[in-house]
């Protein structure tokens, strides 16, 4: 049986990308950042002690060579990982002008994105005001709140009762190219929320920005908390995908996590979602039932959304460790000719200074396709070395490293 499992660790970048010092944490360049060294440097010195203690642990994802894709993308070292190399190991570099999740998803799908994306200014008002009278007439509602640059924690904190009072959507954004929705899901309602946003979806999208995300919370006064039925109304792909290669010779394409939003739904047979655990519990399920010729897209979202903007180290660092000791479970249900890749779309160090993405490269680590050392590759290298082991033709400019 020939199956792909195509497994994106949300924002696990591992530093050195050449063009870092172009972007920036306000005004800080990306120079030096490097998600994963710089987590186990803190973890090893004993300053990622909250919830977990002592040295990174990885023993499964660090055989396969993760330390060496670190060393290699950025010469820098990550001390508790295991200095083997026994899968199929290397790091990629991105030449779409973002580190965002679409770009970094579409081209690691083979698609580089060919336009620069629209960002709003980090200044009150962010948005045009056209586009807010849009926005309130399509809630309904005589106006909108927030327009600004905004943590979604903290925005509804501050902003959480006159919501509540008024009935007006928090519209804010983040560094990313992004339009964000927050929204009572009681009293504002969850479905009003997904309908709003995917009526403005198109507006922002002919801006050139890259998603419109609806941001859910619940909870009375004091205790406002997000909830899981986020969706993400995103540009679609600019040219066919890894997903539609593979739709397009007949076969299945099995979304898990954010893979349908961020795709637009464009290539995908079917889509699970849920926090990271019940995702692992989902995606073990496709390893054991998965048809021939599949490919399953995973996204596995909460090392950035939680831990990464946040500037969590130690929740970081338990995150990765939880991730690695679920690894066996995959491994344990694959079958013969599976192929597993391991990537991430963009780094989110936890020590950087800000709470954006942060330009690094990422690091390729494979089960299925023996002990070997892929080097630097593009992001794009990864689609089409997918395409190659389902044997499907590909489009774009990956070259299969297989």
């Amino acid at each position: 049986m020939t199956r792909a499992f195509l497994i994106v660790l949300d924002s696990v970048g591992i530093g050195g990308a050449p063009d870092a010092e172009s972007f920036f944490n306000g005004d800080t360049p990306d120079t030096g950042a490097n998600t994963l060294a710089h987590i186990a440097r803190e973890a090893a010195a004993g300053r990622a002690e909250k919830g977990r203690s002592g040295p990174l642990k990885m023993p499964n994802l660090g055989r396969l060579g993760l330390a060496s894709a670190v060393e290699l993308a950025s010469g820098a070292e990550a001390p508790g990982l295991p200095g083997t190399s026994e899968g199929l190991w290397g790091a990629a570099t991105e030449v779409s002008r973002g580190k965002d999740t679409p770009s970094g998803h579409w081209e690691l799908a083979g698609v580089p994105v060919p336009w620069d994306w629209h960002y709003f200014p980090d200044e009150k008002p962010a948005f045009p005001t056209s586009l807010m009278e849009e926005a309130a007439r399509l809630a309904g509602t005589d106006g909108t709140l927030a327009n600004c640059h905004a943590s979604g924690t903290e925005i509804i904190a501050r902003l959480g009762d006159e919501h509540v009072r008024t009935g007006w959507p928090i519209c804010y954004t983040s560094a990313d190219s992004v339009f964000q929705i927050a929204a009572h899901e009681e009293h504002f309602g969850l479905e009003r929320l997904l309908d709003l946003c995917k009526a403005l979806a198109p507006v922002l999208h002919e801006m050139k920005v890259g998603r419109v995300i609806a941001r859910p919370f619940v909870g009375e006064s004091g205790g406002y908390t997000r909830t899981a039925h986020r969706r993400d109304f995103a540009i679609r792909p600019p040219a066919p995908t890894l997903c539609d290669w593979v739709q397009a010779a007949g076969q299945k394409v099995h979304a898990v996590g954010k893979i349908g939003d961020i795709f637009s739904m464009q290539g995908i047979d079917d889509v699970v979602k849920g926090a990271d655990a019940e995702l692992m519990d989902h995606l073990v399920g496709l390893v054991d039932r998965a048809e021939h010729g599949s490919l399953t897209f995973a996204n596995f979202v909460e090392f950035d959304s939680k831990y990464g903007h946040r500037r969590d180290v130690s929740g970081y660092a338990s995150a990765l460790e939880w991730f690695d000791a679920c690894v066996p479970r995959l491994f344990n249900a694959a079958s013969e000719g599976d192929l597993f890749l391991f990537t991430a779309d963009h780094g989110n160090d936890p020590t950087w200074v800000g709470t954006d993405h942060t330009r690094e490269r990422v690091p390729v680590l494979g089960w299925g396709a023996g002990e070997k050392a892929i080097g630097n590759v593009a992001f794009a290298d990864v689609g089409a070395s997918v395409a190659a082991h389902l044997g499907v033709p590909s489009e774009g400019p990956g070259r299969s490293f297989l």
